[in-house]
């Protein structure tokens, strides 16, 4: 780790008895904590921590934060990740003492206004998604599947299908998570093509179904920013199959306040609170995945449950046929704070406002470029994502991974490549609904002056990023040969 600019790894410039704080002396009587270990679990050696003053180590942060790149750094069009500025307002009130200071395991009693904002959460997720009930529990989008294809799989037993229902159908445009949630949950996956117009392909559905069929996972829009125009033919195909609809969220920024997965016949839904209800998102979390389901399965979600009698809000875990608790307490409850704010502010309105937005800067985007990157599908209009290929590109010298490279150095960030596979050399774009016009014409210059580069001086592009602080890694040698501590050595 790089300190400052005099380009010294934090260790170099550690000196014996340097401390970055003072605490008070410890009243509690010294355990040998290394003598009741396991041999195999004890270090070999010691921690090794720098010794720097309280001044050297704020820099040392100040300087690693001035080179990670936000969605406050520039524009961010992370494809299917919806990376949307979040009002710092929610900050503020995630920070509220009766927010910050409470303990999960508190008793009800004590914690009314924070039951009253999660309950009201849910009302208002409930209503977004067309659902019945919901659950906070699930801590992002993936777990969210999971606890969604979990409840599926409880619905299929209790009926008494659990046993023949084994295969979850999915789309081959579907995000990565979709099979690993379904094999995970115990399911095979029957994966069926997409057609010429990058939507499902009807009749492989109808051939796909089956008495087997435990459930189907899709987004509409699709991961192609593609709205599936035959989503209630899809539903009834599979409805009439015994099988079950489940929605992925991801894409849900591009519905708000227009449409919902309750009205396309999905049976339950998960949101990414991080996404498109602007919690924070990125750096590994945390995240929010709550999930959203049908009246009729409603008795096979988590507990405990967050629960109205009369004026007060109670916690009640007796529910028989629930699949049991996912999460601790009721998910990432700060997430969940932030995501409250933002619905309160934006009201029904202002979240349709925003899909609107969000799809008309995707198609803005898509139309500045389109005479300079290859379209895969031909659509008139996309949703509030869409997919570009270098396929041009690559055939004279500088492929899909590179421009990502590039765009750092214009102070933009990649864009989501080579996802969803069936996209070759693909560009997944989202601009997301807060960036300015001003921002999306920078967005579209940059990128028609990159494919302009590549035409005249490929070799540019292809060995980007050259103005940042770390040049092009090796990404492969990074993956199969970690350094995740500081060595001398290895800095030489």
């Amino acid at each position: 780790m790089i300190l400052n600019n005099t380009q010294e790894f934090i260790f170099d410039i550690s000196r014996p008895g340097r401390t970055a704080y003072d605490l008070p002396d410890s009243d509690v009587p010294a355990y040998d904590l290394a003598s009741e270990l396991p041999a195999y679990l004890n270090r070999e050696r010691e921690a090794d921590f720098p010794e720097v003053s309280e001044l050297q180590l704020v820099r040392h942060y100040t300087a690693l934060s001035n080179r990670n790149f936000g969605v406050e750094s520039g524009p961010y069009p992370l494809g299917s990740c919806t990376m949307k500025y979040n009002p710092k307002v929610n900050e503020v009130i995630a920070a509220f003492d009766g927010f910050n200071h409470i303990h999960p395991l508190q008793a009800a009693s004590s914690s009314q206004g924070a039951l009253q904002l999660l309950y009201e959460l849910k009302q208002y997720l409930a209503e977004v998604s067309g659902m019945d009930a919901m659950t906070l529990q699930p801590a992002a989008g993936a777990q969210g599947e999971l606890t969604a294809i979990l409840v599926f799989k409880a619905y299929h037993e209790a009926n008494g299908d659990g046993e023949k229902r084994t295969k979850i159908i999915i789309p081959d445009s579907a995000h990565g998570t979709n099979p690993a949630t379904a094999m995970v949950a115990g399911y095979d996956v029957l994966e069926i093509p997409s057609n010429p117009e990058g939507t499902v392909d009807i009749e492989a559905l109808k051939e796909a179904v089956g008495d087997d069929t435990a459930g189907i996972m899709l987004t509409n829009p699709n991961t192609i920013g593609l709205y599936e125009k035959d989503i209630l033919k899809i539903a009834d195909i599979v409805h009439k199959a015994g099988g079950l609809l489940y929605y992925d969220g991801a894409n849900s920024n591009a519905i708000m306040g227009i449409s919902s997965p309750g009205a396309m016949g999905f049976d339950a839904v998960h949101f990414n609170l991080h996404k498109t209800f602007s919690g924070p998102h990125g750096g590994g979390g945390p995240g929010s995945g709550p999930i959203g389901v049908k009246k009729f399965l409603e008795p096979f979600l988590p507990e405990p449950r967050i629960e109205k009698e009369g004026d007060r809000y109670v916690i009640k875990d007796d529910f028989p046929q629930s699949i049991g608790r996912m999460k601790g307490a009721f998910g990432n409850f700060g997430v969940n704070v932030r995501a409250y704010a933002y619905i309160r502010a934006m009201g029904p309105d202002g979240l349709k406002q925003a899909s609107q937005d969000a799809v008309l800067n995707a198609n803005y985007v898509k139309a500045r470029i389109a005479k300079y990157y290859d379209e895969p599908f031909e659509a008139f209009h996309c949703k509030h994502e869409f997919v570009a290929a270098a396929t041009r590109q690559r055939d004279q010298g500088a492929n899909a991974k590179d421009i990502g490279k590039r765009l750092m150095d214009y102070g933009i960030h990649a864009p989501t490549t080579y996802f969803p596979l069936i996209v070759p050399e693909c560009l997944m774009i989202e601009p997301t609904e807060t960036e300015s016009k001003e921002d999306l014409d920078y967005l579209a210059d940059v990128l028609i002056q990159i494919a302009k580069e590549v035409e005249e001086n490929p070799e540019l592009v292809a060995s980007a990023p050259h103005k940042t602080p770390v040049k092009r890694l090796d990404e492969v040698g990074a993956s199969k040969n970690p350094i995740l501590i500081y060595q001398k050595e290895a800095k030489e």
